[in-house]
């Protein structure tokens, strides 16, 4: 049976009429268990591949070697489908034109599953809002599912549908599944895959070569499998009169979930966390309370991991007015950290977007920018990433300059890590 706990981590003390609190809540689980075995209803997976005409013999054969390596590492129990992707999307396995669009894993099931995969040929264009169409649907036409989760590949832009088409089967598959998307080569949109990876709940990164797709897929379907906490909510209380500003996911991704909140009552809002295995998550939590002088104090807000209602764990938030500077002066050093994270994230994509549209000077500052808040934080992945796009002069100062002929794909690579963040050093 998992079990969750919460610690907190803040600055308690407000100055005299001090109105906002920020905190960073850790969250643990352990012993999740494996994804449908839990009590939680089923599990499903879909593997979703494009099969495009770009993915050419090379990728398409490669991705083929990809899906079947997934579909090995799905546990027998699991309910699964196999989803083919050009500027349509078909039902490459199970062979069901109506009904439920989804099988049982067991023996049988996977080798059909493989043979299916056999026949994928690179063809056609992309709209990949179909795909995410027809995935909810397949999911949908299995009542008893308690976890869903997807990973998507693709190789290119979205050609072949209007934006708002593929927005709109965003927002309509947003809480119905979990998605895990990855691009192969360089020829596709980051913030187009990241939109949907961010709205789904999963990841995005890149495969720079094809013959790194089959560990790639393995890996993201055992992941998924050891997710047994099929879904979870992050509920806040605030007291009447505060404002709950933000909430945040800032560990291991910085993820916003503001905008996702729900209302359970008038003083408490859920955001969704999706499914855990055996892991830690920080979140970072802003709450503004009507001012107060000095010697009061009073419960900010309450934190509460839940799963169908039920709380697993629990943090408290705090505010307590004082005229001590030293107290109220002090930056708690988690918050400063994931601060610190979340900005770099900001940087960095908004200085690739800079250099993309040829505005230099302002890719060079947002790079420097995030050069210095990458050495503060002591995020080593993110510097080493940036030195492929940026000559560093003085990691101190963040002063940089942009490297002409950069690989495409290193600057892909900085752009998909950007949210990856590091935890705060003991």
């Amino acid at each position: 049976m998992a079990t969750f706990t919460a610690a907190v981590y803040q600055n308690e003390f407000l100055p005299d009429g001090g109105t906002d609190v920020s905190a960073i809540v850790t969250v643990n689980c352990t012993g999740a268990g494996q994804a449908g075995r839990t009590g939680g209803g089923d599990a499903g997976e879909i593997i979703i591949v494009d099969t495009s005409g770009s993915m050419g013999v090379t990728n398409m054969e490669a991705a083929k070697t990809a899906a079947r390596a997934a579909v090995e590492q799905i546990n027998d129990g699991t309910w699964f489908s196999i989803v083919a992707g050009n500027h349509q999307a078909y039902l490459a396995y199970p062979p069901a034109r109506a009904g439920v669009g989804m099988v049982r894993m067991d023996p049988t099931t996977r080798h059909q599953a493989v043979q299916a995969i056999q026949t994928f040929r690179a063809d056609g264009g992309t709209a990949i809002g179909t795909w995410l169409t027809l995935t909810r649907r397949l999911f949908a036409s299995v009542p008893s599912l308690g976890q869903k989760h997807a990973i998507l590949l693709t190789d290119g832009e979205n050609h072949n549908e209007r934006p708002e088409d593929l927005d709109r089967a965003i927002a309509e598959s947003t809480g119905q599944f979990q998605c895990d998307c990855r691009g192969v080569g360089i020829q596709w949109k980051v913030e187009e895959v990241r939109k949907i990876a961010q709205a789904l709940l999963g990841t995005v990164d890149i495969i720079p070569q094809a013959h790194q797709m089959a560990q790639v897929f393995s890996d993201l379907i055992q992941q998924s499998m050891g997710r047994g906490v099929a879904d979870a909510e992050l509920r806040v209380w605030a007291p009447q009169g505060a404002q709950v500003l933000y909430v945040r996911q800032v560990s291991p991704t910085v993820e916003d979930l503001t905008s996702r909140r729900t209302q359970v009552n008038p003083l408490t809002t859920a955001y969704p966390t999706g499914a855990w295995g055996d892991e830690s998550r920080d979140y970072h939590v802003a709450i503004r309370l009507p001012a107060k002088g000095v010697g009061q104090e009073q419960l900010a807000a309450r934190l509460q991991l839940t799963l169908a209602g039920a709380v697993q764990a629990q943090g408290l938030i705090k505010a307590k007015w004082s005229s001590d500077t030293s107290l109220t002066a002090r930056i708690n050093p988690e918050v400063a950290h994931y601060t610190g994270q979340a900005e770099l994230a900001t940087a960095i994509q908004e200085g690739l977007a800079a250099k993309a549209s040829g505005d230099e000077r302002t890719a060079t500052l947002k790079l420097g920018r995030a050069v210095k808040l990458a050495a503060e934080t002591g995020n080593g992945e993110a510097t080493t990433r940036l030195r492929k796009v940026v000559d560093i002069t003085d990691e101190r100062d963040g002063t940089v300059r942009l490297k002409r002929g950069v690989d495409k794909a290193d600057e892909m690579a900085l752009d998909t890590a950007s949210t990856k963040t590091t935890r705060i050093r003991p």
